[in-house]
C-alpha cells in the first residue's frame, strides 16, 4: 500500500510538471536533431505527422499562417503534429486554434524536435 501511494506521488508530480511547462509555453524538444534529419527547406517552418521529422510534412515559407488546415493534408485529416523544425530566421510561436488562439509553444530559429504529439498546430506566427 505504501509503495502504491509513492508511485501516485511520482505520477502526480510528472503530470504537474507537464501542465506547468505547457502553461508557460515550454514544449520539450528532447529529441532535437540536425535539420538534415528533418528534411525542412531552409527558410521554412515545417510540421510533421510523426516523430523525428518523419511522416507527412507540411511546410510554409510565409512568416505566419492563420489556418494550417488550408493547405496541410494531415491536419485536414485530423492528425496531430508530432514534430517540428523551424528553418526560418526567427522564433515561431504556434497555437492549437486558428487565428493565433491558444498558444501551445514556440521553437527558436534553426531548431526543432518532438512535441507531446497530442494536439494540432492550427496557426503560427513569429514571436
Amino acid at each position: 500500500m505504501q509503495r502504491a501511494r509513492g508511485l501516485r506521488g511520482v505520477r502526480s508530480f510528472a503530470v504537474s510538471f507537464v501542465a506547468l511547462a505547457a502553461s508557460l509555453g515550454v514544449v520539450p524538444a528532447a529529441d532535437a536533431a540536425p535539420a538534415v534529419d528533418y528534411n525542412c527547406t531552409s527558410g521554412y517552418f515545417c510540421i510533421y505527422s510523426d516523430w523525428n521529422g518523419r511522416g507527412t510534412r507540411c511546410q510554409w515559407k510565409q512568416a505566419s499562417k492563420a489556418n494550417t488546415a488550408d493547405d496541410c493534408s494531415f491536419i485536414q485529416k485530423g492528425q496531430n503534429v508530432r514534430s517540428v523544425w523551424n528553418g526560418t530566421g526567427h522564433r515561431v510561436q504556434y497555437y492549437t486554434q486558428t487565428n493565433y488562439k491558444n498558444r501551445v509553444g514556440s521553437t527558436p530559429a534553426g531548431a526543432g524536435g518532438n512535441l507531446q504529439g497530442n494536439y494540432q498546430i492550427r496557426s503560427f506566427k513569429p514571436q
